[in-house]
């Protein structure tokens, strides 16, 4: 019984040491990850309110933020418990090294992330086209990933490497854009009056700008008839209002104006008479 009471008292201190620390333990890691989040999202917050900051930036900035602050976080635990955190960095480096060897094209990625920040050739809500095929707006440029929103809702998420090797196309980043409109006429019919028909409904529309000012020109000979090319500027914002209108009044206009859409022809010989017929 003595025994037993001595090897008490002489594991008492211990047991009770070790209890405080995983208590203190436990407390410090529930509030470092609770910092982590609280932080994280006031850096998103402030980032999203500052006009001077890209979107595109705050949720790679952001997930920075609250890892840096969760893995400090967990060294400081593990050095409460005795842990020798200096060889244990060391172990995590060398592991570190290991596992980016394995995973090039994770890093790939990320390097490519970096890059896409560091030159902005997209923004967030900004529509690209890929070399790839795959277009859409930009929602959000990850540490790993880049996520678009094509027209048709579908949202697709590419891997930044993809995005940074393909040609990009942006079509917002300028705040104008040019409209060229094809717009066949027949032979034989008046050409001077159709392109004054055509610059004239140009000129009265408000979202065409007038700087650089509508331009109608002869611009090609086909088999059933000339092409008149109408080139208008707008506004990125109004680019596809216009041209589905423009499309839709020009034919509405020439036709009554009297102006027929070309029929394709095709002359036939006759081998015994030597006739043409059409």
């Amino acid at each position: 019984m003595d025994e037993a009471v001595k090897e008490f008292y002489v594991w008492a201190p211990r047991l009770m040491d070790m209890g405080i620390n995983l208590l203190v333990a436990l407390l410090i890691l529930g509030i470092g990850w609770w910092v982590s989040s609280l932080l994280g999202g006031w850096v998103r917050r402030a980032a999203t309110r500052s006009p001077k900051i890209d979107p595109t930036i705050v949720p790679m900035f952001s997930t920075t933020v609250i890892w840096a602050v969760r893995i400090f976080t967990v060294i400081a635990v593990l050095a409460r418990f005795g842990v020798q955190t200096a060889s244990l960095i060391a172990v995590l480096g060398a592991a570190g090294l290991a596992v980016g060897l394995a995973l090039q094209g994770t890093l790939q990625n990320i390097a490519a992330g970096i890059m896409l920040l560091i030159l902005r050739p997209i923004r967030a809500g900004e529509y690209i086209a890929l070399s790839s095929g795959a277009d859409g707006t930009v929602e959000e440029v990850g540490l790993f990933l880049t996520r678009l929103v094509q027209g048709d809702g579908i949202h697709m998420t590419l891997p930044n490497s993809t995005v940074w090797n393909a040609t990009i196309t942006n079509y917002s980043r300028n705040k104008t854009r040019r409209l060229d409109i094809p717009v066949p006429v027949r032979y034989g019919d008046d050409l001077d009056a159709v392109v004054a028909k055509l610059q004239q409904i140009v000129d009265a529309r408000p979202d065409a700008l007038k700087d650089p000012a509508p331009q109608v020109k002869v611009f090609d000979y086909k088999e059933n008839g000339v092409t008149v090319n109408v080139r208008v500027w707008a506004e990125a914002g109004k680019y596809w209002d216009l041209r589905w209108s423009l499309y839709q009044e020009i034919r509405r206009s020439l036709e009554e104006a009297g102006f027929q859409a070309p029929i394709p022809l095709r002359e036939i010989q006759n081998p015994k008479t030597g006739a043409a017929a059409s």
